[in-house]
């Protein structure tokens, strides 16, 4: 039931309003506001009513005690001053009806009733929207289309498990937050999250970099070295793009995940270590297993449960939403308001009719692109890079034959000039290496440059 508090000088009034609400409500009492705000401390109220004029503090002082104490309950005001002063003052420190005494009780009955449901039902618009923004994002995941969510509910059920997980997807959809999100939402969220990404360590030194080792084991060990799994101890090791990792490397990696050991270089003790493994990769394992570049016994270790991240194109009621997201970063890196950087309308939908084969990284990029280009607050079509704009006149372009305005032949020479352009533009206006890429003569691109009057732009 909902709780109410009686705050009033007369023990009359004070149980004839326990009377009037115990069958609806918990009710308390309390006789002043020093005892008002020892109930408040113990159990917050659902409502007050509050009596304005009694001993030692005024009612209405208890008001802006519970604004510092971060409560806002709905306040009834009783008073037996029938003035608009007492009124206005009571509304001005924050109460949300005023009752003269003596009060009809099926009228205060009525009121407090009202109060409470709005009041529940403006924490339940709270609870909701705290719910989408959940959704919306997970840790530095941001996303709200079905796949995502779907992401989501998988990471926050898989963060409370120990079975190592294989996260696929493509470069650039976020295979590392995805494991960031795990790490953070489990019991482990207190220990170290470390991250390696084996494709970017040289084959011949990957084994002292995941292992460590000792000093003298090869020419430059100077120093004892411990490796990335003995810095995750108690807490989680990613190991991005495994699929790089080398079939002699593999044998002991499979080692290490099973016995939960590793093996310093150099060293004939074995070291003991508590992590949790994540594996990433953008390579189909499967196929690499089947071709013999991949151990299919090291393949079934890391692939307890597999997760797989969606591409950007597969994802496109996310593409405003990251580009929301991505404009205030870039904007509060920039020192400016949050809200300061916006996207043009022509621009917004270059985005979204774009096929983002980098996925969310390009995206980012495109913003950072994008800003870095535009001299005001509002980041237009002309400011992204040439790929995005090129789907957005493509879309343009589309716009125009829907509606009429452009016939056949003049939508394939606007696509036929979009195309020329980007590929002069892709070599620096080179006619030979441009003539080279579309496969045609340098006489015929001259042809086709004259045609539809194709020119860099500064030189019209």
């Amino acid at each position: 039931m909902p709780s109410v508090l009686v705050v009033d000088d007369e023990p009359a009034v004070r149980e004839s309003l326990r009377m009037l609400f115990k069958r609806d409500c918990d009710v308390e009492t309390a006789e002043d506001v020093d005892s008002a705000l020892r109930a408040v401390a113990k159990q917050p109220p659902d409502l007050i009513l509050l009596d304005v004029v009694m001993p030692g503090r005024s009612g209405l002082e208890l008001l802006p005690e519970l604004r510092e104490r971060g409560l806002d309950p709905p306040v009834i005001v009783l008073t037996a001053t029938n003035t608009v002063s007492v009124a206005v003052e009571a509304m001005k420190a924050g109460a949300a009806d005023f009752v003269t005494k003596p009060f009809e009780l099926d009228a205060l009955r009525i009121k407090v009733r009202q109060l409470l449901e709005r009041s529940q039902l403006e924490r339940e618009v709270v609870r909701l929207r705290d719910e989408v923004q959940d959704r919306q994002q997970l840790g530095a995941m941001v996303g709200r289309s079905t796949g995502m969510r779907e992401l989501f509910r998988t990471i926050e059920q898989l963060a409370h498990s120990e079975a190592t997980v294989l996260i696929s997807g493509e470069s650039g959809t976020g295979k590392e937050l995805a494991a960031r999100a795990i790490h953070d939402l489990g019991p482990r969220s207190q220990g170290p999250f470390i991250a390696v990404n084996c494709g970017a360590i040289p084959h011949d030194l990957i084994e002292s970099e995941l292992f460590g080792h000792e000093k003298g084991a090869f020419t430059g060990a100077t120093d004892r070295r411990i490796g990335r799994f003995e810095a995750a101890h108690g807490g989680t090791l990613l190991l991005d793009e495994i699929g790089e990792v080398g079939q002699s490397m593999q044998v002991k990696l499979l080692r290490a995940l099973q016995e939960r050991v590793v093996d310093r270089v150099g060293s004939t003790e074995p070291v003991a270590v508590d992590v949790r493994v994540l594996a990433a990769t953008n390579r189909d394992l499967e196929e690499e297993v089947a071709a013999g570049r991949f151990r299919s016994d090291l393949y079934y270790r890391i692939n307890v449960v597999p997760m797989q991240l969606p591409p950007l194109r597969e994802r496109r009621d996310d593409i405003t939403l990251l580009a929301d997201t991505f404009l205030t970063r870039t904007a509060e890196r920039s020192g400016r308001a949050p809200q300061a950087l916006a996207l043009s309308r022509k621009a917004r939908a270059a985005l979204q009719e774009y096929s983002w084969p980098g996925n969310v990284r390009e995206l980012e990029n495109a913003i950072e692109h994008g800003h870095a280009l535009c001299q005001g607050d509002v980041i237009e079509l002309t400011h992204l890079p040439l790929p995005v704009r090129r789907s957005g006149r493509a879309e343009a372009l589309r716009e125009e034959w829907r509606q009429g305005r452009l016939d056949f032949e003049e939508v394939v020479a606007r696509f036929e000039t979009e195309i020329l352009r980007e590929a002069l533009e892709r070599e620096s206006w080179n006619q030979t290496r441009t003539a080279g890429r579309l496969g045609i003569t340098r006489r015929v691109l001259k042809l086709k440059m004259d045609r539809f009057g194709i020119e860099p732009l500064g030189e019209r």
